[in-house]
């Protein structure tokens, strides 16, 4: 089995930005949320039975899902985001761990900002969380989604607190710097899980 990082961090930590670093230096990054998107992509079970739960409301006239009626949706209702997870998650773990099956690089990313909520924990070797302060979160998702507050704050609750995130981490990045810092964290990193996956494929 290949060495797997897992990267998650809360919403607006700054995940992409980490893991486009390790993927210039050529590793691949399995990106949660990128699987999320495929299995409710038109013409997937998954889609047919969100309308059908939802009705046709949650679709836009191309047949495809509106992700972001769907996630104000969900998360005003737990009970809503609860259904939808039992029916999804499944789904997204089977496609993540066949990208992983897929990845030819020296290690792999996983990226997902449900890593440690999730069984997707046991599939990595360590886990790096990308970390800012909350008050940093809100004000780059607010400006990068076009969100309103109170819908981050919703997002933000709904996940992991920061403070149980950091307490699971092997390693944290702190994203509150320059990029320049970014920079060189991920290639002191880079260098680091190469030696780490060579010596972990040595004792295979």
């Amino acid at each position: 089995m290949v060495w797997i990082v897992g990267v998650t961090g809360g919403i607006g930590s700054g995940k992409s930005a980490v893991t486009e670093r390790f993927e210039q230096r050529g590793i691949t990054v399995v990106d949660a949320d990128l699987a999320a998107r495929v299995v409710v992509e038109p013409g997937r079970p998954a889609l047919a039975e969100i309308a059908a739960h939802f009705g046709a409301d949650i679709l836009l006239a191309d047949g495809s899902l509106d992700r972001a009626a769907l996630r104000a949706l969900v998360f005003a209702e737990p009970a809503e985001r609860l259904w939808l997870e039992a029916l999804t998650h499944p789904l997204i773990g089977a496609e993540i761990l066949a990208q992983i099956a897929a990845a030819t690089s020296p290690y792999t990313i996983l990226s997902s900002p449900l890593l440690l909520e999730t069984s997707q924990k046991e599939l990595v070797n360590c886990v790096v969380v990308v970390d800012v302060p909350a008050s940093l979160q809100l004000a780059r998702t607010v400006s990068r989604d076009g969100n309103d507050e109170a819908q981050v704050k919703r997002i933000m609750a709904a996940q992991m607190q920061r403070d149980a995130r950091l307490a699971e981490a092997d390693i944290v990045i702190d994203n509150s710097g320059a990029i320049d810092a970014l920079d060189a964290r991920v290639e002191e990193l880079h260098r680091e899980f190469l030696q780490q996956a060579q010596a972990h494929s040595g004792q295979q």
